[in-house]
C-alpha cells in the first residue's frame, strides 16, 4: 500500500515585499491577489492588463509558489520576457524555472519531452512555411494530381487551409463549403494529400509550426501519464490576450488545468477581432460557463486616452449583445476637444482633409510619429497615400506591404505596363510567369522571341497574331491562347484600353483563376483588384495611370528606410495591424456602410459585432485627438458615383458626444 507524503512549500527568502495596494489601482489589486482558482480578468483598453498579469507573477512567487510551477502563455515570446524581466525587477528571485512563452515554444518544449509517446525522436524538425509548402507540393505530385487538368490548390494555399482545420478543429468539409466553396469538388483529393501529408511528416520526424499545438493536445489526451505529469508541474497557468485564441489553444490551457483549475485568462472581449484567422471569441465569452466557479474582474480604468474619447469608446461598443458589459473610465482630465465627425464630398477630399489637418498638428507641434490614419482594408488608403505624396508628407505603412506593391496588385499592373511599353522587360516576364508551366528560363527564350518581333516589324496591330506565332509548351498553350486573346481585348491594334477596363477585363479572363489556386485570402485580395478598378477611373490615359503608380512606388521606396532611421512619418494603417498602439491623434477613414463596417459582415450579426468591435479597438488608439471621417460620394465599378451612408457605428455615437465639423472649399 502506498504512502502519501506532502512536500511543504519553503518558506520565502526575499526581505522585499511589494506594497501591492501602493502599486495597483483597486480593480487591478482585486484581481492581482485573488485567491486559487478560476479567474477571468476583463481588462478594458489602456487599463494596464499587462501590468495586471506581471504582478500576478510576482504576487505567486512572493507567496512561495515555486516558480516551476507556472505556466504563463503570451503570443509573443518577447511578451512573456519582458513580463518576467519586469517581475525580476520587482522581487529579488531568481524565477529562472517558470516556463513562459507562447503556446507553439511551450508545446515544442512538451514534445521535446515526450513526443515519443507519438512516435517522434526528440530531434524532430519545425518546419517554417517554404519548407512546409515544399512538402505538401512533393505529395500533391505523388498522389499523380495533373495540374494541367484541374486547378489544385497551390502548397502554400492547402498548407493554410490545413492550419486552418488544426486551429479551429473544424472538418475540412465545413472549411472548405464556408471560406473556399470553389475547391469544393476537389475534396476527396484534397484529403488525400491531407493524409499523406501527415504520413510523410512522420515518416521524416517533421512538425509543421500547428503540429506544435494540435500534437501536444493529443499526447494529452492519449497519455494520461503524461497529462498527470503536466498537471502536477503547471500549479497556476495565466494565458495574456485570451480573446485571441484559437479553439485548441483553449483545449490545451483546458487539458493543462483540469485538475487544479487554477487558471488565470486576461483579455478583453470587446477586442476579439481576429476570427478571420482562427480566434474563437466564444473562448473568453463561455470561460465562466466551462467554469462554474469563475471569479471575473473588470479592469475599467483607463491610462491612455481624455475622457471625451472613453465616452464615445463607450458608447460605440454598447450596441454589441454578445460581450461583458464594462465602463472605461479616465483617470487623465479632459482636454475639452470632443472627437470629430466630419463628412466629406468624396475620396479624393476626404485625404485632402486628412493632409492638411496632419500638416495643421505638425504645426501645432505634434510630431508626426503621433498620428495614425486607420482604416478597414489596404484599399482604403489608395488616394490618401497620392495626396501625402502630392503634399511631400513622409509616412510609412505599419499595416504590412504597401498597396501598390502587394503581388496581386502588381501582376495585374505587368500586363498594362506591357501593353503601353511592349519593350518592359520586368512587366513582360512577370506576366508570362503567371502562366501554368513558364519559369525564368522559359520566360527569358519567350522574351528572346518577342524581342525579336520587335525588332523585325514596326507597330504592333494585333498582339494574338504575334503571340500565337512564338512556341510555347504543350502545357502552357491553352493558357498563351487565352493570353493573346485577352491582350488583344485590352488593347485592340496596340492602342490600350482607358486603365479600369483593362483591369476588369484581366481580372475575369486570367488573374482570377490563378489568384484562387495561389493565394489563401483571395476573396481580399479580388477586392483590392476591385478597388483598383475603382481607382483607375479617375485616370483615362494609361501613361497617366502608371505614372501615378510610380509616384507612389517611388516615395513609398524613399521613405522606408525612415523606419530604422527614426525620421518622423505619419503612420497609416489597418485597424488590425494597429492593435496594441496608441498615438496623439487618429484618425479613422472611409466609416461608411460597405467600407467600415464591411460589406461582408452586414448580413450577419456575428460579423457585425466584430466589426463594431474593430471600431472600438481603433477610437480606442486614440490618446488625445479622434477624427471620423467619411465621404458621401464614392466612384463605382460601374459608371458614375454612388451615394454613400454613413457608417451604421456614427448613428449609434449620440450627438452630444462628438462635434460635427462642416468643411467647405475655400
Amino acid at each position: 500500500m502506498s504512502r502519501q507524503y506532502t512536500l511543504q512549500r519553503a518558506p520565502t527568502s526575499t526581505s522585499i515585499h511589494i506594497d501591492y495596494a501602493a502599486e495597483l489601482n483597486e480593480q487591478q489589486f482585486a484581481a492581482v491577489t485573488a485567491p486559487p482558482g478560476p479567474l477571468l480578468v476583463i481588462a478594458g483598453a489602456g487599463s494596464g492588463k499587462t501590468r495586471t498579469l506581471t504582478y500576478r507573477v510576482a504576487y505567486l512567487l512572493e507567496n512561495g509558489i515555486d516558480p516551476r510551477n507556472i505556466l504563463l502563455l503570451t503570443f509573443t515570446n518577447k511578451a512573456a520576457r519582458q513580463m518576467l524581466d519586469r517581475v525580476a525587477n520587482l522581487l529579488p528571485v531568481d524565477a529562472s524555472g517558470l516556463w513562459g512563452g507562447t503556446f507553439h515554444s511551450v508545446g515544442n518544449r512538451m514534445l521535446r519531452r515526450h513526443g515519443s509517446a507519438l512516435g517522434y525522436s526528440s530531434g524532430f524538425t519545425i518546419m517554417d512555411r517554404e519548407d512546409q509548402k515544399d512538402l505538401i507540393n512533393t505529395v500533391v505530385a505523388s498522389a499523380g494530381i495533373d495540374p494541367k487538368e484541374i486547378r489544385f490548390p497551390k502548397g502554400d494555399v492547402l498548407a493554410e487551409i490545413f492550419s486552418f482545420v488544426v486551429n479551429t478543429e473544424t472538418l475540412l468539409e465545413e472549411l472548405l463549403a464556408e471560406k473556399f466553396p470553389y475547391f469544393l469538388p476537389l475534396l476527396d483529393k484534397i484529403k488525400d494529400v491531407q493524409a499523406r501529408y501527415d504520413r510523410k511528416k512522420k515518416a521524416t520526424n517533421s512538425m509543421d509550426f500547428d503540429d506544435l499545438l494540435e500534437k501536444t493536445l493529443s499526447m494529452l489526451q492519449q497519455h494520461q501519464s503524461i497529462a498527470a505529469f503536466y498537471r502536477r508541474q503547471f500549479q497556476f497557468i495565466l494565458v495574456d490576450e485570451y480573446q485571441d485564441t484559437n479553439k485548441i489553444q483553449a483545449d490545451l490551457v483546458d487539458a493543462l488545468a483540469l485538475d487544479h483549475k487554477n487558471v488565470m485568462v486576461v483579455g478583453d472581449d470587446a477586442q476579439s477581432i481576429y476570427s478571420w484567422r482562427g480566434a474563437n471569441f466564444q473562448n473568453i465569452l463561455e470561460f465562466p460557463k466551462r467554469y462554474p466557479d469563475a471569479r471575473v474582474f473588470k479592469i475599467e480604468m483607463n491610462y491612455r486616452s481624455v475622457p471625451e474619447i472613453l465616452e464615445v469608446a463607450n458608447a460605440a461598443i454598447a450596441a454589441n449583445v454578445q460581450q461583458f458589459h464594462k465602463h472605461l473610465s479616465a483617470t487623465r482630465e479632459s482636454n475639452a476637444v470632443k472627437p470629430a465627425v466630419v463628412g466629406l464630398n468624396d475620396g479624393s477630399e476626404q485625404a485632402q482633409f486628412v493632409a492638411q489637418r496632419i500638416l495643421e498638428l505638425r504645426d501645432e507641434d505634434v510630431d508626426l510619429n503621433e498620428i495614425a490614419v486607420l482604416y478597414r482594408a489596404h484599399y482604403h488608403a489608395i488616394e490618401l497615400q497620392l495626396e501625402l505624396s502630392r503634399r511631400g508628407i513622409p509616412y510609412q505603412i505599419t499595416s504590412g506591404i504597401r498597396f501598390f506593391e502587394q503581388a496581386h496588385i502588381k501582376d495585374v499592373t505587368a500586363f498594362i505596363r506591357f501593353v503601353a511599353n511592349p519593350r518592359d522587360e520586368v512587366a513582360f516576364k512577370r506576366m508570362v510567369k503567371l502562366l501554368p508551366g513558364i519559369g525564368n528560363r522559359s520566360a527569358e527564350s519567350l522574351w528572346r522571341a518577342w524581342e525579336n518581333t520587335l525588332n523585325e516589324r514596326g507597330e504592333i496591330t494585333s498582339w494574338g497574331e504575334r503571340f500565337l506565332a512564338m512556341n510555347v509548351s504543350a502545357r502552357s498553350k491553352k493558357a498563351w491562347e487565352q493570353l493573346a486573346h485577352t491582350l488583344d481585348e485590352i488593347a485592340p491594334g496596340g492602342q490600350p484600353n482607358p486603365p479600369s477596363e483593362m483591369i476588369t477585363s484581366i481580372v475575369e479572363a486570367i488573374y482570377d483563376d490563378y489568384a484562387k489556386v495561389n493565394f489563401a485570402n483571395y476573396e481580399l485580395r479580388r477586392e483590392d483588384l476591385n478597388q483598383l478598378a475603382v481607382f483607375a477611373r479617375q485616370f483615362k490615359d494609361v501613361h497617366e495611370f502608371l505614372a501615378q503608380l510610380a509616384l507612389i512606388s517611388n516615395v513609398d521606396a524613399e521613405a522606408a528606410p525612415n523606419q530604422t532611421a527614426e525620421k518622423e512619418a505619419v503612420n497609416l494603417s489597418t485597424v488590425h495591424q494597429a492593435k496594441g498602439l496608441e498615438f496623439n491623434t487618429v484618425f479613422i477613414i472611409w466609416l461608411t456602410d460597405g467600407m467600415f463596417p464591411s460589406s461582408r459582415s452586414l448580413d450577419r450579426r456575428d460579423a457585425l459585432e466584430e466589426e463594431r468591435r474593430l471600431f472600438y479597438v481603433a477610437i480606442t488608439r486614440a490618446r488625445d485627438e479622434l477624427y471620423l471621417t467619411f465621404p458621401h460620394m464614392r466612384l463605382s465599378g460601374g459608371y458614375g458615383d454612388v451615394f454613400q451612408r454613413p457608417s451604421r457605428f456614427l448613428k449609434e455615437i449620440p450627438n452630444q458626444l462628438i462635434e460635427d465639423w462642416q468643411v467647405q472649399r475655400a
